[in-house]
């Protein structure tokens, strides 16, 4: 056994109350609590081979060195022997009036009857270069993408384009390609069933929709808002810029992860909308002008999409719900969830007690929140539940290096403490934690690099309701649309790209952190953060657990331990690196999808290479294989594996395929290059492999010189048993 593994099990061990789950011979469809336990050492799938060797293997060195000498990367979905996939709907594919964008991440189906339902896409965002440069030959229309280029070039490809005449046509074209990239994000609904063979087709029901970045714009499909941030959107003389629409809100965009409620809602997390607007806000609340965040064009970006229709930048950052059945919900923006870079979301519901929804903050020194509600759950699926996110409180995550932790309150009379810089992994020699600017005419933030600045800020601040202004329920709304920096602020924990917050069946909230690498944003805090060998600065990645006190949902106290962690197996890892978002299989155990950055797959020059494409894991959570990861799926070139859902009966996993060629763009005639890599083996042997890696993709029709295109995909057996089943 590896001291991983060991460590693995005796943190299990502790956690679980000395009752360990097991892997089961589970050919039914049944709530995880009935499931009947039967220990094995038999997975439900081979596992695939990745470029990299693995303990898992159970080979010497010299059986490594000859199994990996050489590696071919395929343009494909690749899974384990006798599983299948096929594709639901790829970008440009139409969805009522409008079509299926692009980027497609969280997912969730909801069942309205066996063998159908609701699926719910998000679309994330737009690759610029591949978008730009496949967006005629699968829309089947042109963009003035090089008349905007040649237009804008004396002004290196910026401009406030909300400024300039509406009968400017330079401003015209803007307005064309913005709409259109603005489209390709947002939400998705479609309706579809399972066919006899085991195949899932759209039936396009009434309810199929899109929520765009545009909606409300021209249909007058707004997005409603609740919450303390509706009396800043509301309030009269704002002191920053008025979009004049109240609590309506045009759109919503960046939709990364999700969640998914008891009650039947879907839940979207609008992530990095500071592509698309600007970020900080004034001491009320309210928004800069458009102009600070213009349009930009090169040949790898289009942002600041949102600048042409001077949308404003205070009603993007938040949690969007919607309710799939309801064709005439095109969403409602919660905003006691804070304003941040939302990644996931994850729901805590007990009847009786109030509902706590968890999410994180993905950027680097991003924070981890819980909101509670005021009033209490009665029924877990009555849809009223909704009507809970409207009273409550939103806390931040305190982590102390001995595994305990708090939550602090985002609100008036919360004391000003903020998180030191020396508490930050640094960046090229200097830690920075960002805080709301102390000059509150001026509004927005700064950064701070030194302690004693921290001291002097403490002088002038006493509480949150110090830097914020308005009437009480303006400077609560105005405290949740800062979230991120007011959290810094009151010393909430800055942590290592929080992505996806998951809650196991018996109440365990589990939390992936990308990467440990301080950024511009910031960092994490170097004493919670740290690798296998104590290394801060650790890239490759952790999953979290933290168990509430008590198990009560509204304890203001938690427990926390390190359940996994990336990285290379000679190095202490476990052979993934970057995990993202997660899902349970009905026998409890973890399914994890990875999210290197698409410039590193597969490069020699940096450290993430050798773990060549993005890849989906296997996680058991108990019984003999506990302590180990298992890889199931590798995604084509280019691409980050998002969204795992998986049905009832466990027969299908739906997963997005996002970004593919985002790097090198369209495949051209089947080209591939050579690579040669230094790897180890799990014993530290040095060896050489040459790899042979795709330049671009053709995926998902796999024909020469076709363009890329984002899609959801239903991946099942051969013989439609299912997925997670151990079939002996």
């Amino acid at each position: 056994m590896n001291l991983k593994r060991r460590h693995f099990l005796m943190f299990m061990g502790a956690t679980a109350g000395g009752t360990l789950l097991n892997l089961t011979d589970n050919s039914f469809s049944m709530p995880f609590s009935q499931v009947v336990a039967k220990p094995t050492n038999k997975l439900s799938f081979k596992p695939i081979k990745l470029p990299l060797p693995l303990e898992i293997n159970l080979i010497t060195s010299e059986q490594q060195i000859k199994t990996y000498s050489t590696y071919q990367v395929v343009d494909d979905l690749v899974l384990p022997e006798d599983f299948t996939y096929d594709i639901i709907a790829a970008w440009g594919d139409p969805i009522a009036d409008s079509r299926f964008g692009y980027n497609n991440d969280y997912l969730s189906f909801i069942e309205t009857s066996p063998n159908e339902g609701y699926l719910t896409v998000n679309f994330e965002y737009i690759s610029g270069m591949t978008w730009m440069t496949t967006y005629e030959k699968v829309i089947g229309k042109s963009l003035p993408f090089e008349e905007v280029k040649l237009a804008l070039k004396e002004t290196q490809g910026e401009i406030n384009a909300f400024a300039l005449p509406n009968n400017n046509p330079l401003k015209n074209q803007i307005i064309e390609i913005s709409k259109e990239g603005l489209i390709d994000q947002g939400i998705g609904i479609i309706s579809i069933r399972r066919n006899a063979d085991g195949k899932w087709t759209r039936t396009f029901s009434k309810a199929d929709r899109r929520i765009t970045g545009i909606s409300g714009l021209e249909d007058k499909k707004y997005l409603k808002s609740t919450g303390p941030a509706v009396a800043v959107f509301t309030k009269a003389n704002k002191r920053g810029y008025d979009d004049q629409l109240g609590s309506k809100i045009i759109g919503t965009f960046q939709n990364c992860a999700g969640g998914t409620t008891p009650w039947g809602t879907v839940f979207s997390a609008e992530e990095n909308y500071q592509d698309q607007v600007f970020e900080p806000v004034f001491a009320d609340g309210t928004s800069f002008d458009p102009a600070k965040k213009p349009f930009f064009i090169n040949n790898a970006e289009i942002d600041g999409r949102a600048n042409v229709f001077g949308l404003a930048s205070n009603k993007y950052g938040w949690m969007v719900e919607v309710d799939p059945a309801n064709p005439n919900d095109y969403g409602t923006k919660h905003t006691w969830l804070g304003r941040f870079r939302h990644e996931a979301v994850g729901f805590r519901v007990v009847e009786g007690k109030p509902l706590a929804v968890y999410s994180g903050c993905d950027r680097r020194g991003g924070h981890i929140y819980k909101f509670i509600s005021k009033d209490l759950i009665r029924n877990p699926q009555d849809k009223q539940n909704s009507k809970l996110l409207e009273r409550g409180m939103l806390y931040g995550a305190k982590f102390n290096p001995d595994g305990t932790g708090k939550w602090i309150p985002l609100t008036l009379n919360t004391s000003i403490d903020p998180v030191l810089p020396s508490q930050i992994v640094a960046r090229q020699g200097i830690s920075t934690i960002v805080l709301p600017n102390p000059n509150r005419i001026e509004g927005g933030i700064i950064a701070h690099s030194k302690d004693e600045d921290i001291a002097s800020y403490k002088q002038q601040f006493k509480t949150l309701s110090d830097l914020y202004e308005g009437k009480p329920a303006e400077k609560q709304g105005a405290i949740l649309i800062d979230a991120h920096f007011a959290a810094n602020a009151i010393g909430v924990t800055c942590t290592a790209r929080p992505e996806d917050t998951e809650i196991a069946p018996d109440g365990t909230l589990y939390i992936t952190f990308t990467s440990g690498t301080p950024g511009e944003d910031g960092g994490p805090d170097k004493n919670i953060f740290k690798g296998p060998n104590g290394e801060t600065s650790y890239e490759y990645g952790w999953i979290m657990s933290l168990n509430e006190d008590q198990n009560d949902p509204a304890t203001m106290s938690f427990r926390w331990k390190m359940f996994a962690t990336g990285g290379e197996p000679t190095q202490g890892g476990l052979g993934f690196s970057n995990p993202d978002n997660l899902e349970f299989d009905a026998s409890g155990n973890l399914w994890m999808v990875c999210d290197m950055s698409t410039g590193s797959h597969n490069d020699p020059e940096k450290p993430l290479g050798i773990f060549g494409n993005n890849t989906a894991w296997f996680l058991p959570t108990s019984g003999p294989n506990m302590g180990n990861a298992y890889p199931f799926a590798i995604g084509p070139m280019d691409t980050e594996l998002t969204g795992p859902w998986f049905t009832k009966d466990q027969q299908t996993l739906f997963l997005s395929v996002q970004h593919p060629g985002e790097a090198k763009g369209i495949r051209q005639n089947m080209a591939f290059q050579e690579q040669e890599f230094t790897l180890r083996t799990t014993q530290g042997q040095e060896f050489i492999q040459l790899r042979q890696v795709p330049i671009g993709s053709n995926w998902p029709t796999k024909q020469a010189n076709d363009p890329p295109r984002p899609a959801v995909v239903a991946i099942r057996r051969l013989d439609n048993k299912g997925i997670t089943t151990v079939w002996s």
